[in-house]
């Protein structure tokens, strides 16, 4: 999808099989997204959707048609669902939306030298994280905290980054492994 839009929210699995789906809301309260008006798929097609409980819904298509199988339903998983940048709210002054920081510079925080540049902003439920275009050619993912990402200045066009130096995972979390015993 391009600038214009923004990412709203993501069609799961298929609830039943009379065309329902489970569907992610990015929205502040979840029901909010049956509101907004020009809701579109990452295919340009508009839906309109109407919930049935606890994150279920159905979607409509242009012509008010509802989808009515599991089989239809099935078609429709992990599509992405847009609205128009200009249907939304503008931001507050210290705040933005995930899709303002793609295509921001990411710059070393401390040093102000140039890492990269944001290519996308994942979300697959455990936190958001950021992907980072190196200007070296390697790719960077970074979770989207205040320790990694301690500078967000949109209006600027850069983010500061502070990349871990190593990770490093406590034998611990290895059962079985050397020197930890063989059980309770």
């Amino acid at each position: 999808m391009n600038r214009d839009h923004v990412l709203m929210g993501v069609v799961g699995r298929p609830h039943g099989v009379r065309g329902l789906v489970h569907v992610h809301s990015y929205t502040a309260v979840a029901e909010d997204l049956a509101t907004y008006a020009g809701l579109v798929d990452d295919l340009g097609r508009p839906w309109r959707l109407s919930w049935h409980g606890n994150g279920v819904a159905r979607l409509h298509d242009a012509a008010g048609n509802a989808i009515d199988s599991r089989e239809a339903a099935q078609q429709m998983v992990n599509r992405k669902l847009y609205v128009p940048r200009a249907s939304l709210p503008e931001p507050d002054e210290d705040e933005f939306y995930f899709a303002d920081l793609v295509g921001l510079e990411a710059r070393e925080h401390g040093t102000d030298r140039v890492v990269g540049r944001v290519a996308a902003v994942h979300d697959y439920g455990a936190g958001t994280s950021l992907e980072i275009d190196g200007a070296d050619g390697r790719n960077i993912l970074l979770p989207f905290t205040e320790s990694c990402v301690p500078v967000v200045n949109v209006g600027a066009g850069w983010v500061a980054i502070c990349q871990p130096d190593e990770i490093e995972v406590p034998v611990e979390c290895f059962p079985g492994t050397a020197g930890q015993g063989d059980g309770p």
